[in-house]
Formats: C-alpha cells, structure tokens, sequence
C-alpha cells in the first residue's frame, strides 16, 4: 500500500513537507536513510497508518507551542541499548501512546518490541516485578519491569519513582531500564545487523511521535531525569543555552556511565556516576566510578577507564539528568531539533563508549528547524587541558580547565558542578571556586591565570595528578600543581605527582598553574642560601653567608605538614637544627627573610636510629 501526504517536496536525502503530512487508513511511509521534515502537525489517521524510520531515517517538525500530532496510527523507530540485563541505560522515549486526540501523550513499556522485518515487529514480554532478568532470543524479546523507573526534581536515591509498566511516563520524562541476557540473530533488513550480539538489545519503539514545546519540571537543587523526547536529535548546545532555560537549569547535562564488568542487581555492588556535559563550552568530563551502598549513598571508588568524547548532539532515545536552579519549566523545542545520523564521527551516539577522534574542521551542513548554518561552526574541541586524579588508587577523578575568549573569569554558565548526586564523597579532586566544588572552570586565556583546586578524603589518601590531554592549545608548554604550604610547583605534565594527604579537606592550599613564578622572583636570593642535609648527624645545615636577616624556617613532609617551625632567626652565617627522630623520606626546607622573599628546597633525609 503507498504513503498517503500532503504538500511534499523533495531534495537531496531529505523529504519537505510545508503544511501537514497526513498518513491515511491502510497507508505507510518508508523512511530510509534521509529526513523528513513537516512544518506544522502529522496525522497517523488510523491503526494501520504507520511511519517508519529506518537506517538513520528521521523527523523533523516545526510547530511552534504545544504538539498537535494525531491520530490511532504509529511511527516506528528503532534504538540499540548498550547494557546487559544487570545494567542500566537511561532512556527518553520519541514516541508516547497511538491516542487520537491531538498532543503528547503517555508513553509506556508495553510498546516497546523486537524487529523481526523491515516493518514487522513482535511485542516484548513484560515480565512481573519478581522477574530481575530480561532476556533476548530470537525474534523475541522479553523486558524485566522491575527496573522502569523516573527520577523529579530529586536530591536523594529515595526520591526515584518506580513506574513498572504503567504507561505513565510523560513525554520529555527519561525513565531508567536494564538491558537484556542473551542475543538474537534476527536481521530486520540488510544492512541492520543483527537484534542482540550480546549485551546491545534492539528495541522498536512505537507510538505518535512526540512533537512541539516539552516542559520538563524542576527545582531549585534538585536532579530530573529527561532526554531527547522526538525521534530526531537534538543539539545539546541549543537546550542548554535557549534564553529560556537558562535561568532554570544550570547549563549542564549528565550522563549515567556505569561499570559493565560488575554483573549484579545488588544496589551496594553497582558500580558507576555521572559525566558532565556544559551546553556553554561543548566540553564534556567523564564519570568518576563510585560503588554505592544498599541506601543509593556513594561508597569507595573503582578505577574504570575515562573515554574522550564530545556529546554535542543527543541522539533518539538517549536519556540524561538535568540539574534545576530555579522552579519553573525548562523548554525543550523543535527549534533544538536536526537531523544528525548516529555514529562516532557525528558528535551522536546512544550511551557512547568509544573515544571521539573526528574533531577537524567546521561541521558539513545540518538539516535542522532554527535554520543554523553550521558550515561556519568550528567541531573542534575546545581548548582546555584536561587533568586527572587518581583517587586513592580506586577511581578516575577529570577536571577540565576551558578557555574560551568570551569566558569571564567570575563564574557563570561555562562553569559546571559535580555530576554526582551526592556532596558526601570518600575521595575527590575538584576546581574550588567560590566555596564551591566545581569539575569545569572555563575563563579567556593568559599565562598568569591560576585556578584553585580542593581535595577531600575520609582516611588518609595518596592522589596520583597528571594531565590528562592538552586540547588546542599550542602556546601551554607546562603545567603546575602549586603547593602554597611548602612553595614548591610540581610538574603535573609531563609526570605523574603523587600527593599524600591525611584525612580531611585541603580546598586553600593548591592551585593549577602554567608557569612557576619561583623561577624568576626567588632564584637570585635562593643564591645566598646553601641548604643540606647532613645525615650523618641528623643535623638540618642552613649556610647564609651574606649575613641575609630570616624572619622564619619551615620544615615539611612531602604531604606538606608542618614538621618544624624556627621564628625571629635573625641574620646569622650558620643555623642548624636537629632532624633526629625523623623518617626516612623526601622534606621541603622554606626559609622566609625579613623582607618577606621566600626560599624552598626539597632535601632527603635517609633515616634515623
């Protein structure tokens, strides 16, 4: 049977429709590899008007307010999770319930099915809430309901709302569901490759498609979880800085990442946390992995590996939280729609897990509704250095200092938050600005710029800090981590620093830097002073032979606590004093003179009886 529509136009890969598009009684359109675009409303007339999109076929749509699409009819499209059945992936449906009245509507479970063919599809088993294991063979597919659940305006693991299969999820409302066991074989159509190869169940969503202005509630301090609600992508960067929403949320989207080598429905042995990406600067942090206890708070960290990806453009189905700062409504539009094939190189992959290498050049040309020329839009990452801590030998901790000419150095939205739910963590490293713990600082770029920088830790630590990549900033040659106790820069790019800390909260003693200043202001009255260890005595030698007046000297452990203080020293040749009863290790000698210059010199003591 043929498509039945009205007032279309067609161009290269791309199908227009000016008015409505209408699919009447017994008709279907067949979307392959292009985009459709429907200026106002689609009408699926009946049960048996259907529109598929297939191989990365979409729809576009450019009614302005509330979605009027209609009709009993279905659009069918497909998406891949990437999980098993002990994971999750959190997900934002582009369709809701095949209701004739005009508008959004519910969207729920049982709608989801298996491909067997280009357009035939079988209805999952929903399995009951004492089933945990979704499963997948072939051509069918089988979905544990145990694990649907949404998350409003909420600050704490109890604040998740359990949905089970009730068809009660809004549009523009991301709902949580673990993958399948198994795998099926079944290829709907050439070139689709198979349902399931393991862990990456092929789902067929259907439904009316979701279309038009979408309010997604929030508060102030409080997570939601949405998504992409159309079935279409959207650009990131359009939702997190439409002047609307701007005062809403705080420019930011996290994504769920999760250790797929941990195969346990045991909340305590979950494994995971939330990457962080800024609508502002297009930059993107990975999660820091924390396992969590039976009561959702974060627990010890775990080392997973940290991938390198830009999330610019949110493909269908993909689910994120957004993170409120006032009440009211965050908008999402078809003006944030355009028509972005999945795949690494396109900035658009559902729950990405390879490294993103294609950032040369402008982007080609985006079909999209707010008319964008994205020709003249660099895809280049945006100049940052990226820096990592290992935490405690546990977990990955990135931060990421952005530089961008516009940025201020106050803060604003190009500056983002934890993506962690919780402030209580075991371990962490983060950018301290204005009393607050942030993972992005974003700021125009200069030489003398420093960038404070906190930890925490419940027990005694060891951070292991080193850049983790240097992005498109030719003119950086080095990178510090300043120690303001002991005065000492340590490079942290080209080698690994290890810092020990004992149990507590250090946010006013270190600071990011890219040049080390002691290297012109202290190096001509360092000259004046010979420092020494003399172990044969236990004796800290200070020779000062121009008779220079000391205020003080300090003598630091390698974590920086205070071992010895001497005051009011005077202006004499020699001073020594006694290290007996000191361990074996690496100590910082400071001396500060009367004038206030600073002298830091690192000795090594070999032990004592």
């Amino acid at each position: 049977m043929k498509p039945i529509y009205t007032l279309v136009m067609f161009f290269i890969g791309c199908i227009y429709a000016n008015a409505q598009l209408y699919v009447g009684p017994n008709s279907y359109m067949y979307v392959n590899d292009e985009m459709v675009y429907v200026k106002q409303d689609v009408e699926l007339n009946s049960a048996n008007s259907t529109i598929y999109l297939r191989n990365n076929g979409q729809l576009l749509q450019g009614t302005t307010g509330s979605g009027i699409n209609k009709g009993t009819g279905s659009l069918s499209v497909f998406q891949e999770g990437s999980t098993n059945n002990f994971q999750y992936n959190y997900w934002c449906s582009p369709v809701g319930g095949a209701l004739a009245a005009a508008g959004n509507s519910p969207f729920g479970i049982p709608q989801l099915g298996v491909p067997i063919t280009a357009t035939a599809t079988t209805a999952a088993t929903i399995l009951p809430s004492s089933n945990p294991n979704g499963t997948s063979g072939t051509g069918a597919l089988s979905i544990a309901a145990r694990w649907i659940y949404r998350y409003s305006a909420g600050t704490t693991y109890n604040d998740w709302i359990y949905v089970n299969a009730a068809s009660t999820i809004g549009a523009g409302q991301g709902f949580t569901m673990k993958g399948t066991s198994g795998s099926d074989s079944t290829i709907p159509f050439s070139g689709a490759g198979s349902n399931n190869s393991g862990s990456a169940q092929r789902y067929d969503f259907r439904g009316k498609p979701n279309d038009g202005t979408i309010n997604v509630p929030v508060t102030n301090g409080t997570m939601t979880l949405t998504g992409n609600p159309y079935p279409s992508a959207i650009d990131m960067q359009l939702l997190l800085t439409d002047p609307t929403n701007t005062s809403l949320c705080d420019g930011t989207a996290l994504y769920w990442e999760h250790d797929k080598t941990v195969n346990s429905h045991y909340a305590e042995q979950y494994r995971g946390g939330y990457g962080v990406y800024n609508g502002a600067t297009n930059v993107y942090t990975p999660a820091t992995f924390y396992t969590y206890t039976g009561g959702g708070t974060q627990g010890p960290v775990y080392s997973t590996p940290m991938n390198m990806y830009q999330r610019r453009f949110a493909p269908i189905g993909q689910g994120f939280m957004l993170r409120g700062i006032s009440g009211g409504n965050v908008q999402i539009k078809n003006t944030h729609r355009v028509y972005r094939r999945e795949g690494i190189p396109n900035n658009s992959q559902f729950e990405r897990n390879a490294n993103e290498d294609d950032t040369a050049g402008n982007y080609e040309a985006i079909p999209n509704v707010a008319g964008i020329d994205y020709t003249q839009i660099s895809k280049a990452i945006t100049p940052s250095i990226r820096i990592n801590a290992s935490l405690n030998g546990r977990a990955v901790r990135q931060i990421a200092l952005v530089f961008t000419p516009n940025a201020v150095d106050g803060l604003d939205k190009a500056d983002s938050k934890s993506g962690d739910i919780a402030s209580n963590l075991p371990y962490d490293m983060y950018l301290f600005l204005n009393n607050t713990e942030y993972m992005h600082s974003a700021t125009n770029f200069a030489m003398d710029k420093v960038f404070p920088v906190g930890f925490k830790n419940n027990t005694a630590a060891v951070f292991k800090i080193q850049v983790a990549s240097l992005d498109n900033l030719h003119d950086v040659s080095q990178v510090f981590l300043h120690d303001k106790v002991t005065g000492l820069y340590h490079d942290i790019k080209n080698t690994e620093f290890q810092l020990s800390l004992p149990a507590g909260v250090s946010n006013n003693r270190f600071e990011i830097t890219l040049q080390d200043t002691t290297l012109s202001t202290d190096d001509a009255i360092a000259a004046n002073f010979k420092i020494f260890e003399d172990n044969a005595s236990y004796t800290l030698i200070i020779k000062n032979p121009n008779v220079i007046a000391l205020e003080s000297c300090y003598l630091y452990d390698i974590s920086g606590k205070i071992i010895f203080s001497k005051k009011d020293l005077g202006a004499n040749p020699d001073y020594e004093f006694s290290t007996s009863g000191l361990s074996e290790g690496i100590y910082i000698v400071k001396l500060i003179t009367e004038d206030n210059r600073e002298v830091t010199q690192k000795i090594t003591i070999k032990g004592i009886k």
